[in-house]
C-alpha cells in the first residue's frame, strides 16, 4: 500500500513504504516528538546558531538527536549520515519551507513536507495538522487534548476575572529598538485574544508581524503583563537589566517567556496557556 500525505502548500509525497526516519526543523521536530515520532536528525533556521536553541526544541526534548546546523549551514553529509527517507519544516507563506535549504533537499534527494503555522491558521487546525503528520507516520493524535481543554478553560476564567490587564507581545532587539508583536499574526497569540486575553496591538506602522519601534514606544503602551520572546535570538531579560526603558517597562510589568515558535504539539501549547493563566491570576483586580 502507497503511503501519501499532502502539505500546506498542495505538496503530495507518496511512497511505496512509510517513512521511518525524519529529518525535521527544530520547531516541527519538537511536536513530533510529542506526539511519539522522534526525528533522526533535526536543523535550526536561519535565526540559529551552530547549537540548537532550547526554545525551540523544548525543555523536555528527547536527548541524543543530533543537530545538522541552521538552514544555509545545514551540515548535508551529516544530513546524508543520518539516512532519513523524509524532512519535515513549516510554513509562513503556503508556497515555500521555511527553514531547509531547497538546494539540500535537492541534492539530497529528500521529499519535503512543510505545515503552515502562519498567523491566518488557527491554533487549533495548526495542531491538528501536526497531529495528522504524526499519526501518518506512526505516532499518536490525542496526546495533550485533556491537558489543553484544561488550560484554554483555566485562561478563559482568569480573562474575565481580569477584564482590564493589558498584555503586550514584543521581542527585545538591543538598546535602541524592540519588535512589537501584531496580536493577529501569531496563532497562539490569536488563540489568547479569542480566549479573552487584552493583547494590546502596538499601531498600523511597520511590518505584518511586528512593528519595529524604539523602546519608548514599549514602555508607552503601559502593559500590564509583558510576554517576551524566549529565543535566542531575541535579547533576554538579564541583558536588559540596565536599560533605563526595560526598568520602566518592566517596573510593574511581570514578565513572561513567550516562544514565537512554539513546538507544535498540545502539550507545548498547555504549558504556554498555563503560564499566562497563571499571570493574569496573579494580576486580577490589580488593572
Amino acid at each position: 500500500m502507497t503511503w501519501e500525505f499532502t502539505d500546506d502548500r498542495g505538496v503530495t509525497v507518496r511512497s511505496e513504504r512509510r517513512p521511518e526516519r525524519v529529518a525535521a526543523y527544530l520547531r516541527a521536530g519538537a511536536g513530533l516528538a510529542d506526539l511519539g515520532v522522534l526525528p533522526v536528525a533535526v536543523f535550526g533556521s536561519g535565526h540559529d546558531g551552530d547549537r540548537p536553541d532550547p526554545a525551540k526544541w523544548g525543555p523536555e526534548a528527547p536527548a541524543g538527536i543530533p543537530y545538522l546546523g541552521a538552514s544555509g549551514a545545514l551540515d548535508e553529509e551529516r544530513l546524508l549520515s543520518e539516512r532519513p527517507d523524509l524532512i519535515v519544516d513549516v510554513t509562513y507563506d503556503g508556497k515555500h519551507a521555511y527553514a531547509v535549504d531547497d538546494g539540500a533537499a535537492e541534492r539530497a534527494r529528500l521529499p519535503v513536507l512543510a505545515l503552515s503555522v502562519a498567523g491566518e491558521v488557527p491554533q487549533a487546525r495548526l495542531l491538528e495538522r501536526f497531529a495528522e503528520l504524526a499519526v501518518a507516520l506512526g505516532g499518536r493524535d490525542g496526546e495533550g487534548t485533556e491537558r489543553l481543554a484544561a488550560a484554554e478553560a483555566r485562561l478563559r476564567t482568569a480573562a474575565l476575572r481580569a477584564p482590564g490587564v493589558r498584555v503586550l507581545a514584543l521581542s527585545p532587539a538591543g538598546p535602541e529598538k524592540v519588535h512589537l508583536a501584531r496580536p493577529l499574526a501569531w496563532p497562539e497569540l490569536r488563540r489568547l485574544v479569542d480566549l479573552g486575553v487584552g493583547l494590546t496591538d502596538p499601531g498600523e506602522e511597520g511590518g505584518v508581524n511586528w512593528r519595529t519601534a524604539g523602546w519608548d514606544r514599549a514602555v508607552g503602551l503601559t502593559p500590564d503583563l509583558v510576554l517576551s520572546d524566549a529565543r535566542g535570538n531575541a535579547d533576554q531579560p538579564a541583558a536588559l537589566a540596565e536599560l533605563p526603558a526595560w526598568r520602566a517597562l518592566t517596573a510593574t510589568a511581570p514578565v513572561l517567556p513567550w516562544n514565537p515558535e512554539l513546538p507544535c504539539s498540545r502539550r507545548a501549547t498547555a504549558a504556554f496557556l498555563e503560564q499566562v493563566a497563571g499571570a493574569l491570576e496573579g494580576l486580577a483586580g490589580t488593572a
